[in-house]
């Protein structure tokens, strides 16, 4: 996410740090270097032009020449006014009499159905009785994908064989507020183009209910494209919010960074994989933490709060802290993480070195490696995961034989858990002791 944009960002500010005072000049040297790495990120020409004048304005006034750390400082100014080109964020409005109504809108091949689902998996986890509505009648298949989407969730999909979506969306109305539903989720048809069919038959649906939402779904790998996107179906409909996916793609990121400033439209929700609860509520300062390489710890901790649900106490978090961890807690942390989702996007979560890890990782070989690291682990007997250092030649070799592994994996991962465990002595040292306590539940027991 923004990989190319937060490695330049970042040699931009490392060049700054090795300055112990900044001049005018090297603040406007500075700054071209951001604009051109915000163009090349496919940032709005007028956004970009906008956001370095601020920079600018406020790094060479008085709060940067009267800094201890002038460059520390540029960095603070920069992630206020990334912030705030991103935008407020803003949560759902569900307000008022119940069922409450989130209509999805966008174009095909946006993601629309999948987001509904991944909706639906969120509003439900915060004790919302949720029905999916199937009122997209056009795309092959589009029902049948709600509908497994659905099972999978266990939350129920409402269609109507014959009906048209103003009728279907009436219905499913209905039947929420007489089964005591308490959020309707529409799943809207798309076109591959702006068209007035498509507009006529989406205001025609929100005349029939009332909506509390009209969440507009947009591909960010369409690049400046998706600002147009957003301009068009906010002129025909009253567009309360954005849902960008793909965000973990190949797009430059660009359009999520200018779309609120140029649409005015906030967007209130990232689509960050395939995964059904790859969608996270946005934040414009974890966002701009992440672009400017300082990762996103808090999202992290929510993800391990949801992955370990209380299931690490004060005691096993202590062990990992201390570097002092057998292969049978590293063997029970590893589990865990899996629940996180990918190894490599755990990672680019994290701050510092951590992060930079993350960016030359393939994801397939992490998971395949993390499949070699269990089937390990699981070969040794109980003395050997509590006591590695027992390990001998003639035990490594039962040890690969037992899994179909060759030595050298074996001597492999006890490399890399001694690698682990002074990586984690140091983190706990550099002051990251409170915020991995977090991580693996401590601060809960």
């Amino acid at each position: 996410m923004f990989e190319n944009l937060s490695d330049k960002l970042n040699a931009i500010f490392q060049n700054l740090r090795r300055r112990g005072k900044l001049s005018e000049a090297d603040v406007e040297a500075s700054m071209r270097e951001v604009r051109l790495a915000l163009l090349e990120a496919d940032v709005n020409y007028g956004v970009v032009k906008s956001f370095t004048a601020r920079v600018k304005e406020r790094a060479i006034g008085a709060e940067v020449s009267k800094a201890l750390n002038p460059a520390q400082q540029v960095i603070k100014i920069v992630n206020e006014e990334l912030i705030q080109t991103l935008g407020k964020a803003e949560p759902l409005n569900l307000k008022g009499e119940k069922p409450y109504v989130v209509m999805l809108v966008g174009l095909q091949g946006s993601g629309k159905t999948t987001a509904a689902a991944k909706l639906a998996k969120i509003l439900r986890a915060r004790g919302e009785r949720v029905l999916l509505v199937a009122a997209d009648i056009y795309r092959p298949a589009a029902i049948k994908q709600l509908q497994t989407l659905g099972e999978r969730l266990d939350v129920p999909v409402f269609a109507l064989d014959g009906a048209k979506p103003v009728k279907i969306a009436q219905e499913a109305f209905e039947t929420a507020r007489k089964g005591g539903y308490s959020v309707v989720i529409l799943d809207t048809a798309g076109r591959s183009q702006l068209d007035d069919e498509l507009m006529h038959e989406l205001v025609g649906i929100k005349n029939a209910v009332k909506c509390n939402e009209i969440l507009l779904v947009v591909d960010s790998m369409t690049g400046q494209e998706a600002l147009n996107i957003a301009q068009g179906f906010h002129k025909a409909i009253p567009v309360s919010g954005l849902i960008m996916t793909k965000i973990d793609g190949d797009a430059r990121g660009g359009a999520a960074i200018s779309i609120r400033e140029v649409t005015g439209i906030p967007i209130k929700f990232l689509g960050t994989g395939e995964a059904l609860d790859a969608l996270e509520v946005f934040d414009p300062g974890r966002i701009s933490s992440r672009i400017l390489g300082m990762g996103d710890l808090l999202g992290l901790i929510e993800k391990a709060e949801n992955a370990y649900a209380g299931q690490v106490d004060t005691k096993d978090a202590e062990k990992m802290l201390s570097g002092e961890f057998t292969l049978e807690d590293f063997a029970k942390q590893l589990r865990q993480i899996k629940k996180m989702g990918s190894l490599s996007s755990v990672l680019e979560m994290m701050p510092g070195q951590f992060g930079v890890v993350a960016k030359n990782v393939n994801h397939q070989d992490a998971e395949n490696q993390l499949k070699t690291v269990e089937a390990i682990i699981n070969s040794m007997t109980v003395a050997e995961r509590r006591n590695p250092k027992i390990l001998n030649a003639s035990r490594r070799r039962r040890i690969a034989a037992g899994c179909g592994k060759d030595v050298q994996d074996v001597n492999r991962l006890m490399k890399q858990f001694r690698d682990i465990q002074t990586l984690m002595k140091q983190f706990q040292k550099s002051g990251g002791r409170g915020n991995i306590n977090k991580l693996f539940g401590s601060s809960r027991n």
